[in-house]
């Protein structure tokens, strides 16, 4: 169960006799929609104002034959003119969750219906026989109707576990709308639903344990576990690159209960909820290269978060990254840097968040094989350069932390590894110690991971050693650095110390730290 804060009052109106609020969904976030209904006399119709989309134009024909089908007076020649509005008319409503509410408003102004209307938000699509389906974007409105001082919420039974999760609020689960009447009627009340829990994460390391050889790889990962840091894997087809972003997410740590509602609000945004509403396990989304730039960064004409924004606080997996379009990767630049996407559209604009690990994977050259001892290269430098070069500078900029991964060899069935650095056994006590050391240091800052330190407070955070200072100083002028790439390695280095439980990074971590960033061989084999 999670409290929200804050309340806005929402003022009435004594002239109007029929006004029910419902939400719109805007990008993630829920706004109050009025649902308000009127009939004079006039020519018999059935109209919904306000800036419907085609789906609640459509709403008038379901309610009416809902309506009917459930034993009440449907809208015929005898309630002439009724007309809906849905405000405020300037935003946009699409959609079939305002059926219920205008069902219900139509029940209110015909005097089948009475209630007191302004303490409960209702969501909801109506089938014909009147049985309610589930809807999108339960749990944002929830929010909304608690920072709102509603009383309580009426959903579809599907959907009221996502409206439980906010404490103080009654959710309440309907499968007809005979059963919403009854219940606003006080002939036969629903019981609220109780707060939902939230499972505990599978400590399972199935994934992680399975992999053989790999050494230096897998201590790389287990630092990105431990700071939240980007990563780029490079290496021939069949070594691993796949498997060891999957088990990534095995090693990070579990989610907060406030990072989980962020989460499970995006994904209640686009209707990719499923079972529990709230989950500490960490997003893992791995879109194809053909994937389009809106599905990935968000858009479409009422925007809609993506790819990045479903990865949010998880991992963002990007497998063979060249293939993608080069429009596609440049998007990524902004969101690796804010930890949030802004989508404009002539319709209007709308911040997303997209605090992701982006993880990925990419050959050395078209067939895989270039730097390979015994199998044979077919690309051509110029097609080799050409493959590399769809993967800009500012973008690999923004990657902490770039692996080689090499094709292991086999010697009678046995993992022979030729990399060097062992992983030590279970990684998580060292993972979780990190996290820990950088829960009390970021305490209140808004800072989670050592990977969102900024520019500003990163001398703060990060105190080198006067040796460790000296070793990264001639490490930048020898690489000729970026003040990005300098920045990435103090963080990088802060993680790696806090992994030893050292307050003071010292010259070892900034060495371990500058080999993770910097990857001659990727940079020398062509020469």
């Amino acid at each position: 169960m999670y409290e929200c804060g804050g309340s806005t009052r929402r003022e009435s109106n004594p002239l109007l006799s029929t006004r029910l609020f419902s939400s719109a969904i805007s990008g993630i976030d829920a706004k109050l929609i009025e649902v308000e209904a009127d009939s004079f006399p006039g020519l018999h119709s059935f109209t919904v104002v306000g800036l419907p989309d085609k789906s609640v134009q459509e709403a008038k024909d379901r309610i009416s034959s809902a309506i009917k089908n459930s034993g009440f007076q449907a809208p015929n020649r005898k309630h002439k003119k009724i007309v809906v509005n849905l405000a405020p008319a300037d935003i946009k409503k699409e959609g079939p969750s305002y059926d219920l509410p205008i069902a219900l408003s139509f029940l209110v102004e015909t005097n089948q219906l009475k209630f007191d209307s302004s303490k409960t938000l209702f969501m909801g699509e109506l089938s014909l026989d009147g049985s309610l389906k589930p809807t999108n974007g339960v749990l944002a409105s929830a929010i909304l109707a608690k920072n709102q001082d509603f009383k309580e919420i009426i959903v579809p039974y599907q959907n009221v576990d996502e409206a439980a999760v906010i404490g103080g609020l009654n959710a309440v689960g309907a499968r007809t709308i005979t059963e919403v009447v009854n219940h606003l009627n006080e002939i036969k009340r629903i019981k609220s639903s109780p707060p939902s829990r939230v499972p505990e994460k599978s400590s399972d390391l199935a994934l992680f344990s399975s992999i053989q050889g790999q050494e230096s790889a897998k201590r790389g990962i287990t630092i990105a576990a431990a700071g939240f840091h980007n990563v780029l894997m490079w290496g021939p087809p069949g070594s691993g690159k796949t498997l060891l972003s999957k088990a990534l997410v095995e090693l990070m740590p579990k989610m907060s209960v406030a990072e989980s509602l962020d989460v499970a609000k995006i994904y209640s945004s686009v209707g990719l909820l499923k079972g529990s509403p709230l989950s500490l396990e960490r997003p893992f989304r791995s879109p194809h290269h053909t994937t389009s730039a809106p599905a990935v960064i968000g858009g479409g004409a009422w925007p809609k978060p993506g790819e990045i924004s479903l990865a949010h606080r998880g991992v963002l997996f990007l497998d063979e990254l060249p293939e993608f379009p080069r429009n596609v990767l440049e998007a990524l630049r902004q969101p690796l840097e804010d930890g949030k996407v802004t989508v404009s559209r002539a319709a209007g604009s709308v911040e997303l968040p997209a605090k992701f690990m982006l993880t990925a994977a990419m050959n050395p050259c078209p067939c895989g094989n270039h730097g390979e001892e015994k199998l044979a290269c077919i690309c051509s430098l110029i097609s080799i350069l050409r493959y590399r070069k769809k993967i800009s500078g500012p973008l690999l900029d923004r990657i902490d932390i770039q692996l080689n991964v090499p094709r292991e060899t086999i010697v009678r069935g046995t993992i022979v590894s030729v990399t060097a650095g062992a992983a030590g056994g279970d990684p998580r006590p060292k993972i979780k110690l990190a996290q820990e050391i950088q829960q009390a240091r970021f305490k209140g800052s808004g800072i989670l991971f050592n990977s969102e330190i900024n520019y500003k407070n990163i001398d703060k955070y990060c105190v080198l050693s006067r040796e460790a200072d000296e070793f990264l100083n001639r490490s930048a002028n020898i690489n000729s650095l970026s003040l990005r790439s300098y920045h990435k390695i103090k963080k990088l280095a802060r993680t790696i110390a806090d992994m030893d439980d050292s307050e003071i990074i010292h010259e070892k971590h900034i060495a371990e730290a500058v080999g993770l960033r910097i990857n001659d061989k990727m940079a020398s084999d062509l020469a």
